[in-house]
């Protein structure tokens, strides 16, 4: 699939790290360092505007890296880029340990996974069909 991309950042655009990745690691373009305080959340420029196909979304999501080492995540997780967007693509991070973390200029800040999608139509009714689980919510099932 080909996706159209303008790039008015300084960073190389998106790619796979292998071949089997799934997401593309999203880059900070920012002009100084940016310095994300324990719980604070700052929304990051990327400098990437793209054009999906219909039918398609992307999701930003966080990189394990950054969340295991440093405790920065995606406070939206994941984030969804409709097709018809046009703007730059950010990322709203979030700081979740007590030290003060630094973002600098094309650090690795997420990734996207590009995904298909399907649009639903509701239709009301008055009851819904019984299944074994029923209303089994949250915790229904147990610690095992």
């Amino acid at each position: 699939m080909e996706i159209k991309v303008i790039n008015k950042g300084r960073q190389p655009l998106p790619e796979y790290a292998t071949p089997l990745s799934a997401g593309l690691d999203l880059r900070a373009n920012i002009n100084v360092p940016v310095t994300l305080h324990p719980m604070e959340r700052r929304l990051i420029g990327t400098g990437l505007y793209m054009a999906l196909p219909p039918g398609f979304e992307a999701q930003v999501r966080p990189r394990s890296g950054l969340a295991l080492k440093h405790g920065i995540t995606v406070l939206n997780t994941p984030g969804t880029i409709d097709a018809d967007y046009r703007g730059e693509i950010k990322v709203l991070l979030v700081n979740l340990s007590n030290e003060p973390f630094v973002i600098n200029e094309g650090e690795r800040i997420a990734q996207m996974v590009v995904a298909k999608h399907e649009q639903a139509d509701f239709t009301l009714v008055s009851e819904l069909d019984e299944t074994e689980r029923g209303d089994g919510g949250y915790g229904h099932t147990g610690v095992k």
